[in-house]
């Protein structure tokens, strides 16, 4: 009577859904942990551009001519991503979030590009703290 292969499933239930719950946890947790270092890499890129801008050639039109050749290059090589109008958000991902050590991880690319339309440092602040 124990080998029933209804018995079978049954007993199992229980090990499949544990299963289950630790799949879709360490799948959100691998989301988590992705979407934390492509945050860290725009505020990266961000430093860069503002740094190589700081160099003394500031100059909008070499700002743009940078944004663009570096957009070309960097689609070309790792696909989407990096358009000129993204590239200018990591720029001022980095100029309105100056400390890496002050980023919040939970917060998503998407929140960060929602806070930058925010001028007000302490509104930006309070919607950051919030959103978290």
């Amino acid at each position: 009577m124990t080998d029933n292969p209804l018995t079978k499933k049954t007993d199992i239930s229980h090990l499949v859904n544990t299963i289950s719950q630790l799949i879709e946890q360490s799948r959100q947790q691998v989301r988590r942990n992705v979407n934390a270092t492509m945050v860290q890499l725009y505020w990266e890129i961000g430093r860069l551009i503002v740094e190589d801008e700081q160099r003394g050639k500031t100059r909008a039109e070499y700002g743009k001519a940078v944004l663009k050749n570096l957009s070309a290059q960097l689609t070309q090589q790792f696909g989407k991503g990096f358009t000129v109008r993204n590239l200018r958000n990591m720029r001022d991902f980095y100029s309105k979030f100056p400390k890496r050590h002050a980023l919040r991880t939970e917060l998503s690319w998407t929140h960060y590009r929602t806070l930058l339309r925010i001028d007000n440092e302490a509104a930006r602040n309070w919607y950051m703290n919030e959103a978290v």
